[in-house]
């Protein structure tokens, strides 16, 4: 009876172990009699025995020690569902509630394996969403805040092999060692941006929504979920079944990558392009009670569902590096990184707002300032002693004296860099009518108003 003894205690430390219990038995370093009580077949229907209908959702089977347990959630509510305020948000994501489960295709430098898109993360986002440009499709329901990131200064962690390993996680550890790779080379930095980014924005990941909790184990939660997720989105097989593979030479439509990825989920899902070639992809979810232990139901995307073009979209061939990375190789839309490297305004990056001497948001696709969404990607290129600047608006210039990127910008405004910050016609001063808050954007101008701004770059 010690196996039923030990199930049936793991269920009531929360059925989101019983994973750990089977990788146990399964690994031999819990033992027990040989024979079982004979009304029960097997250990594995006995284990669905004891679970019955409950659903255990992305479940890790690489933990070698047990933390605490997350909040119990009988009939979680759907998020983006509730017309009216939730108060357990440890089982009902708030605000907002879409999640999202991101992937990168990276060729130059190829990262991960030839036959595999990578991991760049799970994010939560609200209904509505910052893409480059600014989707206004709002669902009539709580999902419409703004985005969220940097959640929790007291859980941003500089130290995320460390905390996994602390838990025994080795084997995830080895998972993302292949799958969630950072282009650059770095993938410490890269899963503590990710976590401190977004995962610190998760609700139902919050300390209180433990009992029993230990110091970092929402870390691991966050982490096994994202590769379990992962694991269930192999978006190079969903390409391949259509007949979409690497070439150098063939070009496919947006419709034929679309079609591709909503078959086996029937769900679409957003493709990003840099410079015509597919290189990531943004699978969105509604969730379900808990990170933890909830279900993740696929859903479509928000608004606008692509940056690629209709037609030509390469999907190039990973060619494994035989010599340095290229110093050229740049993310559409890579996270920003404190220590990004790479000269000022060049390649891609971020806008960053500063204002009464501290960073305040950042310029989003259209040229606006905006605090709380999140920030554009910008191209930024040489020209002649100062640079051009781009985004997926358009072409970027001081039209009227108003910071401008848009597809009506026929001639890409000329700007330099002086001392690190973005100058027009020289100087480094731009102007907004008033602070950015909230959702309200602020229109930049070159000419004096009420609040003074510099603006520096971020790379990525």
């Amino acid at each position: 009876m010690a196996v039923i003894e030990y199930l049936f205690g793991a269920v009531r430390d929360g059925v989101h172990k019983v994973s750990i219990v089977w990788d146990s038995l399964h690994a031999g370093s819990i033992s027990f009699p040989d024979k079982m009580p004979s009304s029960i077949s097997s250990l594995r229907s006995f284990t669905k025995l004891v679970l019955g209908s409950a659903q255990v959702a992305l479940l890790s089977t690489s933990n070698g020690v047990l933390g605490g347990v997350p909040a119990s959630c009988p009939n979680p509510q759907l998020s983006c569902s509730s017309t009216t305020p939730v108060s357990n948000t440890c089982c009902y994501n708030s605000p907002g509630g879409l999640i999202l489960q991101t992937q990168f295709w990276d060729t130059k430098p190829a990262t991960g394996p030839v036959d595999h898109w990578t991991v760049h993360g799970l994010w939560y986002v609200p209904r509505t969403l910052e893409i480059g440009i600014r989707l206004n499709r709002i669902r009539p329901d709580n999902c419409d805040g703004t985005y969220e990131q940097y959640c929790d200064v007291n859980r941003e962690y500089t130290n995320i092999t460390a905390i996994l390993s602390s838990y025994g996680a080795s084997n995830l550890l080895s998972y993302m060692g292949t799958y969630w790779k950072d282009y650059q080379g770095n993938d410490e930095s890269f899963w503590e941006h990710e976590w401190n980014k977004h995962g610190t924005c998760i609700s139902t990941l919050e300390t209180k929504c433990y009992t029993g909790y230990t110091p970092q184990e929402e870390v691991l939660d966050y982490f096994n979920t994202t590769v379990n997720l992962f694991k269930t989105l192999d978006s190079y097989s969903f390409l391949a079944a259509a007949g979409i593979l690497p070439s150098t030479t063939q070009t496919y439509t947006a419709a034929q990558i679309q079609a591709a990825l909503t078959r086996p989920r029937g769900h679409s899902a957003i493709i990003q392009c840099n410079n015509g070639e597919l290189d990531e992809i943004w699978y969105f979810y509604n969730l379900a009670g808990s990170v933890q232990t909830g279900q993740f139901v696929a859903t479509d995307p928000v608004g606008t569902s692509s940056d690629c073009p209709a037609t030509g979209i390469k999907y190039l061939p990973k060619v494994p590096s035989t010599g340095p990375t290229p110093t050229t190789t740049l993310r559409t839309s890579a996270a920003p990184s404190p220590t990004a490297s790479g000269a000022p305004f060049s390649g891609k990056g971020y806008l960053m707002v500063e204002t009464g001497g501290k960073q305040t948001g950042c310029i989003i696709s259209g040229g606006t300032w905006y605090t709380t969404g999140t920030c554009a990607t910008f191209t930024a290129a040489p020209s002649g002693t100062g640079i051009t600047l781009t985004s997926s608006k358009g072409k970027c210039a001081v039209v009227s004296a108003v910071l401008t990127c848009a597809t009506t910008v026929s001639t890409a405004g000329i700007f330099t860099n002086v001392g690190g910050k973005l100058a027009s016609s020289g100087s480094t001063a731009f102007y907004a009518k008033g602070v950015a808050a909230g959702s309200t954007q602020q229109t930049v101008y070159t000419t004096q108003q009420a609040t003074g701004l510099t603006i520096s770059w971020k790379a990525v």
